[in-house]
């Protein structure tokens, strides 16, 4: 998928609620808060009990559900699931805007999903092959053939038998017209949060998003767990042994992607990443007159770096808050097009200094190296790059939806060579030691994209199958 990209681009945002009365505001609501993980389209089902209601279709949260035509006032009920998307597999188009809705044997199923499954296509053809129709070009649409399999429908802990026939990192929320249920792979790559609401429970990608509810963070669903709340109560079971007790946690979940005000994996966003920047500050240092942080994600480890180095920290560029995420808008001429409009350089903060930006990741080099220009066109002395991440030099299969690897800048380029390319005086990225030093538990992330040893085996078939489902 080439693209000009500079930033990582995203996946998807889960919400679900089960016992919580007007279910659909409170999913509008969680929803509006995980915006960050996908502004490419927006759905949520909900259920009374006896029937399902659904509204999907491609944009913002705020433009899908304030729509009269469908106000989220017709989904009545108290339980339900909600997503935003960012398409890492399938093409960006209404139809694979999720929740999935089908009608099966046993009655309406919904599901949302998070992540990448490499062995999706494998199992789409043997489908396809046996007559199975598809409605989806995506990989999510995959479990909803599992769960209908007559030979999973028959058997005890069906969704668990078809949980474990998936390989790759997901997040899914599933839901009948009377039960929630949330899984996550053996290796935990995606976040998947549990919350108390009233005497209601809450599922959401980001414990941001609880808050914004006002829900109590109960736990985080386990690496190889499905739980389901109904009747009975809430309950869990595991499809699959969890692989050394995560082994995948998404590392850039903490340098880029959450929000600050989240936990993630046990850890606030926030001091993660102004350790990150302490970290940076001391293995790079620089003689230089004041940080400028990258605006949004990039303000915390510049904090972090400005404290370390004792230098001040202002605000060089302003961001236009009116554009969008770049990285996660669905083609290259929007995100072209967008990126100019996105930050705008303070002159007067900048002109005759020596300044350091601090940024949270590099991945192409060309928006960087606009922007620098443009500090120097402000009147900047000296420019100097750091990154609170190591270099990125691999592509990711599991749901970070990275260019393929000849179009990274750091996958055969050296760091001097990166820092001419992007017009520095110098550049300085966080080690990988580094960089794990400042998360608990590091043996537990998924580091793959920095040095190609991925968690879940991705050579041979699984790599081709991950990298067609990529383009």
């Amino acid at each position: 998928m080439s693209n000009s990209a500079e930033k990582p681009r995203h996946y998807c945002g889960l919400f679900g609620v089960f016992g919580v009365p007007d279910a659909s505001k409170a999913i509008f609501t969680g929803l509006f808060a995980l915006q960050h993980r996908g502004q490419e389209g927006a759905g949520m089902a909900v259920s009374d009990g006896e029937k399902v209601r659904s509204i999907k279709a491609m944009g913002l949260v705020n433009e899908v559900f304030t729509k009269p035509t469908q106000p989220i006032s017709d989904l009545q009920g108290h339980l339900g699931i909600g997503h935003v998307r960012y398409s890492t597999t399938g093409a960006p188009r209404p139809q694979n805007v999720q929740p999935l809705v089908v009608e099966c044997v046993d009655g309406i199923w919904a599901i949302a999903h998070n992540g990448n499954l490499i062995n999706a296509k494998r199992l789409r053809r043997g489908y396809q092959e046996a007559g199975a129709i598809f409605q989806t070009s995506t990989d999510s649409e995959i479990l909803l053939h599992l769960i209908a399999d007559p030979q999973y429908r028959s058997r005890p802990r069906r969704v668990e038998r078809a949980l474990g026939e998936l390989q790759g990192a997901f997040s899914f929320l599933l839901m009948t017209k009377d039960s929630l249920m949330a899984a996550r792979d053996p290796y935990g790559f995606r976040p998947l949060s549990i919350g108390k609401l009233g005497s209601g429970y809450v599922f959401a990608s980001e414990t941001c998003a609880l808050d914004q509810v006002g829900a109590e963070f109960v736990r985080d669903v386990k690496p190889g767990e499905l739980v389901t709340v109904d009747s009975r109560g809430i309950h869990s079971n595991f499809f699959c042994e969890p692989v050394g007790g995560a082994l995948g946690q998404c590392i850039f979940e903490h340098v880029y992607f959450a929000r600050p005000d989240s936990t993630l994996f046990g850890q606030s966003v926030h001091d993660v990443r102004m350790r990150l920047g302490k970290r940076l500050a001391t293995e790079h240092p620089v003689e230089a007159d004041i940080v400028v942080p990258v605006p949004d994600s990039g303000m915390a480890a510049a904090l972090g770096f400005a404290h370390e180095s004792k230098l001040p920290m202002d605000y060089g560029f302003i961001r236009n808050h009116y554009v969008g995420r770049t990285f996660i808008m669905p083609t290259a001429a929007q995100r072209s097009s967008s990126v100019d409009l996105k930050l705008a350089v303070v002159p007067g903060v900048v002109r005759g200094k020596r300044v350091v930006i601090v940024d949270d990741s590099l991945i192409r080099g060309t928006t960087s190296r606009r922007r620098i220009a443009a500090l120097r066109e402000a009147g900047a002395r000296e420019v100097h790059v750091r990154i609170s991440c190591p270099p990125t030099r691999h592509p990711c299969y599991f749901g970070i939806d990275f260019p393929s690897r000849d179009e990274l800048v750091a996958a055969e380029r050296s760091v001097e060579q990166i820092c001419q390319f992007i017009g520095a005086d110098s550049l300085g990225y966080v080690s990988l030691e580094g960089m794990l030093s400042c998360v608990d538990n590091p043996k537990d992330f998924c580091i793959g994209c920095f040095t190609g040893a991925y968690p879940v085996p991705v050579e041979g078939a699984h790599l081709k199958m991950a990298l067609e489902l990529q383009n």
